[in-house]
């Protein structure tokens, strides 16, 4: 499988709320880029990390996919539905590595100014 189709299909089971972590290695090194830089590594210690987040996906579009080789860059727009509060999007620039069909890393940079404080 291409790391397109690696990186498509992980999109797809977020989009329908399936289990979306099987597509990352158990190795895998998340980081996310905003102020403070916070870096995980594993899939356990990452979906803890990031259950809050995944959680409030409410919608996803992908307005681009661009691939060369083992890395792929994606720029995502997300509606979010926080537990209390209205809904809000965000775009996100996702920068992801594959190797053997699965995401050994995963980078993301945004802007944290829509999220409630």
């Amino acid at each position: 499988m291409s790391t397109k189709s690696v990186i498509e299909q992980y999109f797809e089971a977020v989009k329908a709320k399936e289990e979306w972590s099987r597509f990352f290695s158990d190795n895998v090194t998340f980081t996310s880029h905003v102020t403070p830089v916070k870096r995980v590594e594993g899939r356990a210690a990452f979906v803890e990390s990031t259950r809050r987040f995944y959680s409030m996906i409410a919608g996803l579009e992908i307005t681009s996919l661009i691939t060369e080789g083992d890395r792929a860059c994606a720029l995502t727009r997300y509606k979010l539905q926080p537990p209390q509060g209205s809904p809000f999007s965000t775009e996100v620039a996702e920068i992801f590595k594959v190797v053997d069909e699965k995401i050994t890393s995963l980078d993301i940079y945004f802007d944290t100014s829509p999220f409630p404080k």
